[in-house]
């Protein structure tokens, strides 16, 4: 018999891994918080904002309640922005099954507490961090909902946890490979989403590919820095929820980080690109966040502290750019003599 999955976050990953799992032939409950929008998903079959032209299989059940989501599910996937995540958690918490395998697909840190989101599942579910992955890498919804090539890693602090992952998730188009690092999984999904928007205004300033080129490169250092301090290890940076999301992420218009920064690059105020792009932008509040973790550990993200200022402190973007442009030279690599 198979595995009864409930899948919380009906935004355009949460829709494109429930169709992704319900093609797999897993029955599948989606839940919502806004219960006109989920009659209307249930109804109509495809959600009027976020991918209107995927049809969900009959094998989504759509819900607005948690009990019914979450009741006797064998796998609950976390797909909620990384802001809400606690409240969800929270609200769950007495529903949850207490053998059920959990999944986190969301990317980013809790401002505040600047918690990886592991660290927040574990902090409300103690104990959770033993039936845990994350799932991350290069996979825009737009693309995991219609089949297109696609490759992922699950990262669990139990090998068995990580290969039930891989199982659950892995068809012939969306490829799962495992990792046992999931401090460097979690900060490079969470972390790459800061140089996305730093790319986006610079695409937005019309300062080319260079410039782009530079800003992932430079920036890759900045994630490993960080990782490193943390406890992940710097070739989890090279892989699929490092560099490979960094790669799309700072070069795709379907990325909403990448579209943000554009839009800032063009001219429009913070609110203004919140606006328009009507979705969770994560690098955001990453960008605080890391930025904190940065002051305090004394790690060197010359390109997030330029991004928070344009971000919170005003600072216009192309001062920003002539900034880290203007700052003192220094060898690429510090641990190579000449």
């Amino acid at each position: 018999m198979k595995e009864t999955i409930a899948v919380l976050g009906a935004g355009s990953f949460g829709i494109a891994l429930s169709r992704l799992l319900a093609e797999k032939g897993f029955p599948v409950r989606l839940w919502g918080r806004n219960p006109e929008e989920m009659e209307h998903l249930a109804r109509e079959r495809r959600h009027r904002r976020y991918l209107p032209d995927v049809v969900l299989p009959p094998a989504v059940a759509v819900t607005s309640e948690l009990s019914a989501a979450l009741s006797g599910a064998d796998v609950v996937l976390f797909a909620v922005p990384s802001q809400a995540l606690r409240e969800v958690l929270t609200a769950a918490r007495a529903y949850l099954p207490g053998d059920a395998l959990l999944v986190n697909v969301a990317k980013g840190l809790e401002v505040g507490s600047n918690l990886r989101l592991s660290q927040v599942i574990e902090e409300v579910i103690p104990g959770a961090a033993r039936r845990l992955a994350v799932l991350s890498g290069p996979s825009h919804a737009e693309e995991v909902a219609v089949g297109k090539p696609t490759s992922v890693v699950a990262a669990a602090y139990v090998e068995d946890v990580a290969r039930r992952a891989q199982e659950l998730f892995l068809t012939p188009a969306f490829r799962v490979y495992t990792n046992a690092d999931v401090v460097g999984v979690e900060l490079g999904g969470a972390l790459k989403n800061i140089i996305a928007i730093a790319a986006g205004m610079s695409d937005g300033l019309g300062y080319g590919h260079n410039a782009r080129a530079a800003l992932v490169t430079r920036g890759l250092v900045e994630m490993t820095r960080l990782g490193q301090r943390l406890g992940a290890h710097p070739l989890t940076f090279s892989g699929l929820s490092g560099l490979g999301d960094l790669i799309v992420t700072t070069s795709s218009p379907l990325s909403r980080n990448w579209r943000a920064g554009y839009l800032l690059g063009q001219g429009l105020s913070l609110e203004e690109v919140r606006r328009t792009i009507g979705q969770a932008i994560e690098g955001i509040s990453t960008a605080r966040a890391a930025r904190e973790l940065a002051l305090r550990l004394g790690v060197s993200m010359p390109i997030t502290e330029a991004l928070y200022a344009v971000l919170f402190e005003g600072l216009d973007p192309r001062t920003a750019a002539d900034r880290l442009m203007g700052r003192e030279p220094k060898p690429e690599v510090e641990i190579l003599p000449f």
